[in-house]
């Protein structure tokens, strides 16, 4: 307030003290009656009074001169309990009923002025001396609100996005149809009406962040003036043509267009990942990660990210393949400069889940806005090393399962290719490798001295992925740097499906014992709840009754709660491995069919989107069930042989009760493509397959062995060693091949042992199968509390053979479930 020549200023206190300053002196202070909290103040120079809104909602007037002559007090209790002089008295009161966010004056030309009041629900207009004016309720939720005089009207801000205006008549003051919305994109705190450069009626807007901004309502007009068309006559016949042309456009580019928005260079962000070639000195791999006898080694990959507009908020995630694991995940960049600051990013991986890796190319996916707000995603692949999941180990000259790979050039020093696994302590030679996967089975590559073939083993069929996935990658990017440009592989043996439909029907078991593990547990956690109902019932009954065995039922119910939910832990363990040995062996083999059939990329990207290596085990639809849908569609498509095979009508989406359709389908594939089917989508033309080039490839004569190192001479028809009648796969051989420069002691296996009882992490042989504790019998999970009556089991139809190598492995499978019934409730016996 201000009087003649002077400046007079209020301060309200958080206690409610209101002071009162003279200039710079202090005049007096007065503690108003019945405060709580403090709330919005403001002063009426008209009746020369303050106005306030109190806890209670009301809002209250004092007036100055009742506050100066009032009597003095040193506390807020003292001041009602004035005996002597002038207490303070409210002057007029008026009740809202509803919080108050902001009191203000609004004077109106040429009439009294108005106080208006700001609710979290409505407004209100009151005079001077208390009477409401008017009232008006908010369709929406108000943060501030600002008036601002014009002539005989006035309009009042209430919220960041709304307009709405006063009109001031004869008959009073009344609420016009003037509402409008702005483009104003701070959700205001605060709003006041300024002059800048000239510019009258800026409203200037402070948000919590601390972020102003000023803006004005209204359009800036334009200054572009359409010149008048020149008036012609119409060439119907032109535009006819002209319309065929760019129809015939439009439906080129139909098959090839980018739906994705186009993104300008100058604001794209930029990823590089810059691996290292040596692994870390020290390793940060937890100790509870995989077991091994030497530690878990890690890498750090160092991920730069650099953009030339700049770019803030960039936001990164790692996503790395089971097993490796990463040490952080989530990277928030505040701001990304150009190429000479780029920022830059640490993430180390290990491996940390006691598992095949079947993949290891890692993936970092930045999120970002633009300037203008639009959204972006941008990717990139981090290829990781074999080093980091294997180790090099010296080569074994025995193993179960061999495969054979053909190429049309000699073959090339395996010490060339692997540098990094060739140790002087024997581990490796020019003609054979040895390799380990850490905490899991051994592979050995050997290339043959007198002929173009290389031979992939191991005692466990899917571990021979990543070596072989390494193996050719090196062995393409040689060739290339050598300037040969017609090289390519060949394989010309069965496919191992045998071998490969072991692993789908383990993986399958699994599955369907992990669904009755929940089933039982179910049933188990049902039946604990009613017996404690039944014990709760006759400890309430005031005549006390025998137990009946109840309580001995309950602990016993509770003992196999407890087994049953290790066995889903457990069960679910061996799901997860094996599922990535399901994954590694599917991408084994979609890429032996590739090289077989010598598919394009556009048939091995359908082979691969078909018989797809992404298993998931917390999927609502199983790897089965979906793989069985996409290639029954090939088979019913591009694979179709008559009219009758696209007449079949897919099945439902649910887990099946045995993998023989599905092994069947996958056989049905193989075999039209070995008889010149060909893979594309409809509405597409299949492409031309690259010739064959081995033909033309001198070979030695059949006299001279065509076979690895030290293989006695014979004949072409004696090199294959003959597969038993029960195996369908004649690429896996079960013959002992010695190979040259082999040391005479075979390095011992290491088999430990795994939570699972006989199903070691990945070693072990061919044993795949889980042998979970069985769920009934002498030696069952759920102890002496048996059935109250016996189920009559299905029978069971009757298996493929399997092959001799397989035959230990199923030993331990008759512990799955024999029937697929529930279970009756249990009995004490």
């Amino acid at each position: 307030m201000t009087a003649v020549g002077k400046d007079f200023l209020c301060v309200q206190s958080l206690d409610g003290t209101v002071s009162f300053f003279e200039q710079e002196s202090f005049a007096f202070t007065r503690f108003l009656p019945n405060f709580l909290l403090p709330g919005p103040i403001c002063y009426i120079p008209r009746t020369d009074s303050f106005i306030t809104v109190s806890s209670s909602w009301q809002v209250e007037s004092y007036k100055y001169q009742v506050l100066a002559v009032a009597q003095d007090a040193d506390s807020k209790e003292d001041s009602q309990k004035v005996a002597v002089g002038k207490k303070i008295t409210v002057d007029w009161m008026y009740n809202l009923g509803e919080p108050v966010l902001d009191v203000t004056i609004a004077p109106i030309i040429n009439g009294s002025p108005v106080i208006l009041v700001l609710g979290e629900r409505s407004v209100y207009c009151l005079k001077d001396n208390g009477t409401l004016k008017f009232m008006k309720k908010l369709e929406y939720n108000p943060v501030c609100f600002y008036p601002n005089a014009s002539g005989k009207s006035y309009f009042q801000k209430t919220s960041s996005s709304t307009w709405w205006g006063l009109k001031q008549t004869d008959n009073g003051i009344q609420w016009s149809n003037f509402k409008m919305g702005s483009q104003i994109t701070v959700f205001s705190n605060s709003s006041e009406s300024g002059t800048f450069q000239d510019l009258k009626g800026v409203i200037t807007s402070l948000d919590a962040d601390g972020h102003l901004a000023c803006s004005y309502l209204g359009t800036d007009p334009s200054l572009l003036v359409v010149p008048t068309p020149e008036s012609r006559e119409i060439n119907y016949d032109e535009q006819d043509e002209e319309m065929k042309k760019l129809q015939q456009t439009i439906r080129e580019l139909s098959h090839s267009a980018d739906i994705l928005p186009k993104t300008g260079t100058q604001d794209e962000l930029i990823i590089k990942a810059h691996v290292p070639s040596n692994l870390d000195k020290n390793s940060i791999s937890p100790e509870d990660g995989v077991k091994d006898q030497d530690p878990m080694p890690s890498l750090t990959v160092k991920i730069s990210l650099s953009s030339r507009s700049g770019l803030q908020n960039v936001r990164l995630l790692i996503f790395s393949p089971f097993p490796i694991s990463a040490n952080q995940g989530t990277f928030t960049i505040p701001y990304v400069g150009d190429d000479s600051n780029p920022s830059e990013v640490l993430v180390s991986f290990f491996m940390r889940g006691n598992s095949l890796p079947a993949n290891l190319i890692a993936m970092a996916t930045a999120t970002y806005y633009l300037p203008s707000g639009s959204p972006r995603v941008i990717q990139c692949n981090i290829k990781l090393p074999l080093k980091l999941v294997c180790k090099p180990v010296a080569p074994l000259k025995n193993s179960t399962y061999k495969l054979t790979l053909d190429n049309n050039k000699s073959c090339v020093n395996l010490q060339t290719l692997f540098p990094d696994y060739i140790t002087g302590d024997g581990a490796g030679s020019e003609n054979a490798v040895g390799f380990r996967i850490l905490g899991g089975p051994m592979v050995t590559l050997l290339s043959s001295k007198s002929s173009q073939r290389y031979r992939l083993q191991s005692d466990t069929f899917e571990a021979i992925w990543p070596i072989m996935e390494e193996f050719m990658d090196r062995l393409e990017k040689y060739q290339c740097q050598s300037g040969v440009k017609d090289f390519e592989w060949s394989y010309s043996s069965l496919l191992p499906l045998q071998e490969y439909f072991d692993l789908i029907e383990t993986h399958l078991e699994l599955r369907q014992q992990a669904d009755r593990y929940k089933e039982l547990l179910d049933q188990r956690a049902k039946q604990f709840r009613a017996i404690q109902r039944r014990l709760l019932t006759r400890f309430k009954d005031k005549t006390p009754a025998p137990l009946a065995n109840l309580d001995t039922l309950l602990d016993g119910t509770y003992r196999q709660i407890l087994k049953l939910a290790e066995g889903v832990d457990e069960n679910q363990a061996a799901l997860v491995r094996c599922s990535m040995g399901l994954s590694a062996a599917t991408r084994l083999i979609t890429t032996l069919i590739g090289v077989q059939h010598r598919l394009t990329s556009t048939e091995s990207d359908i082979l691969r989107a078909s018989l797809t290596p992404d298993v998931h085990t917390d999927a609502e639809q199983g790897w089965e069930e979906t793989v069985d849908a996409s290639i029954s569609h090939l088979l019913r498509t591009c694979l179709a042989k008559t009219s009758k095979d696209q007449m079949v009508n897919p099945g439902e989406l649910e887990m099946p009760s045995e993998g023989s359709k599905l092994k069947k389908h996958i056989t049905l594939m193989t075999d039209r493509l070995s008889k010149g089917g060909r893979l594309f989508l409809e509405g597409q033309q299949p492409g031309e397959r690259k010739a064959s080039g081995l033909n033309a490839v001198t070979r030695p004569p059949s006299g001279v062995s065509r076979d690895f190192a030290d293989e006695p001479k014979k004949s072409r028809s004696s090199e294959t060693t003959p597969t038993p009648a029960n195996n369908k796969s004649g690429s896996v051989s079960h013959a002992t091949n010695p190979f040259s420069q082999q040391n005479e002691e075979e390095t011992p296996v290491i088999s430990p042992k795994g939570p699972l009882g006989d199903l070691p992490p990945l070693t072990g042989g061919p044993q795949r199968g889980s042998n979970l504790p069985p769920l009934s019998g002498s030696n069952s999970i759920l102890g002496n509390v048996q059935p109250g009556r016996e189920r009559s089991k299905k029978k069971k139809k009757k298996s493929s053979p399997r092959s001799p190598s397989e035959a230990e492995s199923v030993e331990g499978e008759s512990n799955f479930f024999e029937s697929s019934n529930s279970p009756e409730p249990l009995t004490v016996p």
